[in-house]
């Protein structure tokens, strides 16, 4: 049976005009393909190389405009173009039913910038190039063998598992013997980073062993194969549509299964994950992304734990959620024909558990598997985009056309900080900003606090240990990254690079929920520390608060209809703040207010750094 997108390859083939075969019989749709596959060889090696010399030079990214990165994207595009000359090769190469050759460009254009640029912030400490810049000459030898490894194992994964389609164009190719060959690059590539690397180096560094680096490359290699081969059969790829990721009907919310077999999610008490998806409605752009991680407190014990009701541990029993930015009503939500995602929360994690198991006694074990289980959602969606945009969309698929407001509440605001680079640099959602919704991870200076809690859940050590490094940014590695100030302050140097790639910190600053998850010992000293950590981090690059005053308690605002629609800071309520902020961000300000706190809770300060009568502070 031919899968989805062989179909509409063979259809625009059947279209083709005549033509004459070249030397082995290639048809205009396979000249096409040939030329995208050896261009995205050829450009990303050129990119990767001229990548890894400007943070050797500068310590940073090579700047907009480099010459080298130019001329490299320049030869693709010609290449391409000589290869795919109108629209019919393209369509007929599976790149999508209504692309032109232009749109072909522009994908592997991305893939070619991008793939080097994900590689380099998993080595060098996120895009801004933290670690190699704090890096002795003995790390700096082992970070760069690290990168050059990985990028000519990236490189040669890909070239063997391109010339395995190849094969297959012309009769038939060996996926087994494909699949063993990529497997002794590998194992070449991490044998020659442990001769430059000391076993804890990279571990120490970035958080990531050198087996589990080298699989994210590999991870890499798939998906430019996908992107550079309109079908990539007989490969069964992980990366791009396939049959297993059949496209949902637009404008409807679908649950979806996941087989831990195939993504390795898992609940807490080890039933399946699942999460809601719901594809824009006809005529809506399906490029726009709402996602949430759902919140639901944290258990850290043996007695809280056992104590936690057992449908917090399950995620196929959420009903699809229909409220504040996940609403479907135009009079409630800016937001309401964009894609959503809504991830539930069954790990006790806040989103962040790197797949071990908190084994407390033979009677429970906790599996805290939270970042794994929102990264296997995110690149399902990825995979239904990606299918969606080559069957309805001129300009087809590449990951920079989406612009996403990734937010949460509560334990899920907590997910939103811990994750928030993922679909930054793995996925290269460029255009994302980041909500985190009454999870500020603020700490209380004693030793019950996020800042202890971080320290723990960092290691491997039952039960207290969630394995949580490798799924951390590589560039904030310590448990005070836990203490979200501290995170975020991590984060700044690497935002903006687009102008939507902000966060935007949403809390009431009287919530009696985060007192007690957070242990403060009272409100009062709870809304001293919003405003003082307020003050410490305000004006940083991409940083935004928006902090309304209310005497009464509040805990989450974004999921709330009438929260969403009416609750202000500065005169502007929660709902037109955040689509404001999508649609205009350079705009965004800050509106912190000072209210009435100091005389409603006795010890509060007012806020030291304000700067305008009506709390509104500009970025």
């Amino acid at each position: 049976m031919l899968s989805g997108r062989r179909a509409i390859a063979l259809a625009a083939l059947l279209a083709l005009p005549a033509h004459v075969p070249d030397a082995y019989g290639a048809s205009a749709a396979q000249r096409c393909e040939a030329a995208v596959a050896a261009a995205a060889t050829a450009c990303t090696k050129k990119v990767a190389a001229r990548t890894r010399a400007c943070y050797l030079g500068t310590g940073d990214a090579c700047l907009p405009g480099d010459a080298g990165v130019a001329r490299a994207l320049a030869k693709l595009g010609k290449k391409i173009l000589k290869g795919c000359p109108d629209a019919a090769s393209a369509r007929g190469a599976g790149y999508g039913a209504l692309v032109d050759p232009a749109a072909v460009v522009a994908r592997t254009r991305e893939a070619c910038l991008g793939e080097p640029a994900t590689l380099a912030a998993r080595t060098f400490g996120g895009p801004q190039g933290a670690v190699l810049g704090a890096a002795d000459p003995t790390l700096r030898r082992c970070l760069d063998t690290a990168y050059r490894q990985a990028s000519t194992f990236l490189l040669a994964a890909y070239d063997a598992q391109r010339a395995c389609i190849r094969k297959a164009r012309r009769g038939a190719c060996n996926v087994a013997k494909t699949a063993a060959k990529v497997a002794t690059l590998e194992g070449k590539a991490l044998a020659a980073i442990a001769k430059r690397c000391a076993p804890a180096a990279l571990p120490d560094a970035i958080g990531l062993d050198g087996a589990v680096y080298l699989a994210r490359t590999g991870a890499q290699a798939r998906c430019l194969t996908a992107t550079a081969h309109g079908d990539p059969g007989p490969l069964d790829l992980d990366c791009g549509p396939r049959p297993s990721i059949p496209l949902p009907a637009r404008g409807e919310w679908v649950q979806i299964t996941l087989d831990e077999a195939v993504w390795g999610t898992r609940c807490g008490k080890g039933a399946p994950y699942a999460f809601w998806l719901r594809l824009a409605p006809e005529g809506a752009d399906p490029t726009n992304v709402a996602t949430d991680m759902e919140g639901g407190g944290v258990c850290l014990g043996e007695s809280d734990c056992a104590g936690i009701p057992n449908s917090l541990w399950l995620a196929t029993d959420n009903e699809q959620p229909n409220d504040g930015y996940l609403s479907t009503d135009a009079a409630i939500n800016p937001f309401h024909d964009w894609t959503m995602l809504f991830m539930p929360y069954c790990t006790q994690d806040v989103h962040i558990g790197g797949g071990l198991s908190s084994v407390f006694s033979p009677s429970l074990t906790v599996h805290r598997f939270g970042a794994v289980n929102v990264r296997a959602a995110m690149r399902y969606l990825r995979d239904v985009l990606w299918t969606e945009l080559e069957r309805s969309d001129p300009a087809g698929w590449h990951p920079d056309r989406l612009h996403v407001f990734f937010s949460g509440e509560s334990a899920g605001g907590f997910g939103v900080n811990y994750n928030y680079h993922y679909p930054l640099d793995d996925l290269r959602w460029v255009n994302t900003t980041a909500a985190p919704d009454s999870g500020l991870g603020l700490d209380n200076g004693t030793a019950l606090s996020v800042k202890t809690l971080g320290s723990v859940i960092t290691g491997t050590t039952n039960p207290g240990g969630w394995g949580t490094r490798p799924f951390q940014p590589p560039y904030c590695l310590s448990g005070d990254c836990a203490v979200g100030p501290i995170g975020q302050a991590a984060s700044a140097p690497r935002l903006l690079a687009t102008p939507w790639q902000r966060v935007l910190n949403l809390s009431n600053q009287v919530d009696a929920t985060q007192v007690s998850t957070t242990f403060f010992p009272s409100t009062a000293a709870f809304v001293n520390a919003v405003r003082a950590d307020y003050c410490t981090n305000r004006g940083l690059p991409g940083l935004h608060f928006f902090f309304p005053a209310r005497t009464a308690s509040i805990h989450t605002m974004l999921r709330t209809n009438s929260l969403f629609t009416t609750l202000a800071a500065g005169g502007v309520v929660v709902r037109d703040y955040v689509h404001q902020a999508m649609t205009n961000p350079a705009g965004v300000v800050d509106h912190v207010d000072e209210g009435t706190l100091v005389a409603d809770y006795p010890g509060v300060q007012p806020i030291a750094c304000a700067g305008s009568p009506s709390g509104a502070f500009l970025d």
